[in-house]
């Protein structure tokens, strides 16, 4: 229908906050657009790694790729990752990526010197950029100094050395996994359960004890007073259908019911530190955003096209 209007005003509630770890609801949209959301935070939103090693001296046991390897795998702090050019792009440096608007440059040097093993880990890499470092997984409680180590890149022995210099750029998962902010990001269709209380009554406690085994995560449970079968956790549903299959071998079809509302979603988002949980989420709806700006132009150049013909794309460049 020519002039309809299907603008949605999408609302997000969050339950549960961390640095890396964040749950949210996001209702009034539809699976398309929790889709993209999901798939942005895995794969567009930019973060800063390790993309360029020069090995300078390395007599440990791992060869230069293998360590060049788990420099980039290295999560490093990337609050700044969107505002930094990606270094295709930059014209500072011609595309060179090593320069200050599009590169971080780190320097690690360590040596064994006693018959002690030595750990070298991330804390050894030396930043050229305060803001641009390797993300900290120690437990700050802690009391064994050996707990705050980082992440372990290479076992050195006595006499073996490693020394190297690293170029980090900005980057999206698509390119690589390096450059995924995200550890996981998940949504699911909320569950909307309805239980016939008047049906729930003509069964034995025994049978609605075996209706709430019968799921194999703990959705409902048997209040203690009125022995009435309750939902205890909707969201630990799993759509597996298991309680639908119970109550239809019971001869009980429609004692149960659970449908999956198509405007309702549960995120889980867990977060490699590069961001915090937050921020990505904030950076995937800006994302989004650009990508259906740039989808919204593009339309609007083909209708120019369709208008005004050749002098529509030759206004383009086209």
């Amino acid at each position: 229908m020519d002039g309809a209007s299907y603008q949605r005003f999408p609302k997000v509630k969050i339950r549960d906050l961390k640095d890396d770890y964040a749950k949210f609801e996001l209702r009034d949209t539809d699976a398309s657009m929790a889709n993209a959301l999901r798939r942005v935070m895995i794969s567009e939103v930019p973060t800063i790694a390790i993309d360029l090693v020069e090995i300078e001296v390395n007599s440990s046991v791992l060869n230069d790729e293998f360590i060049a390897h788990r420099l980039g795998l290295i999560p490093l702090t990337s609050e700044r990752a969107m505002s930094m050019r990606f270094s295709r792009d930059c014209d500072a440096c011609d595309g060179d990526g090593q320069c200050e608007f599009c590169s971080v440059e780190f320097h690690l040097r360590a040596k064994c010197i006693n018959d002690q093993t030595l750990d070298v880990t991330s804390k050894d890499l030396y930043s050229s950029d305060h803001t641009v470092v390797p993300v900290d997984f120690s437990d700050s409680g802690a009391e064994n100094p050996e707990d705050q180590r980082g992440i372990t890149i290479v076992k050195l022995r006595k006499g073996q050395e490693l020394r190297l210099r690293a170029i980090a750029r900005k980057g999206i998962g698509k390119d690589h996994a390096k450059w995924s902010p995200a550890a996981t990001v998940t949504f699911m269709y909320e569950p909307e359960i309805h239980i016939n209380e008047e049906m729930m009554e003509t069964l034995s406690l025994e049978e609605k004890t075996s209706v709430v085994d019968c799921s194999p995560t703990k959705v409902f449970g048997i209040n203690p007073h009125t022995h009435q079968v309750e939902v205890v956790d909707s969201e630990a549903y799993t759509y597996d259908d298991e309680v639908l299959k119970k109550v239809e071998a019971m001869g009980k079809p429609g004692l149960i019911e659970i449908y999956a509302k198509e405007d309702s979603f549960i995120f889980t988002v867990e977060s490699t530190g590069a961001v915090k949980a937050s921020q990505l989420v904030i950076n995937a709806i800006d994302v989004l955003k650009q990508k259906l700006d740039a989808v919204r132009l593009l339309e609007e150049s083909v209708e120019a096209d369709d208008q005004f013909g050749e002098l529509g794309a030759h206004m383009r460049g086209g």
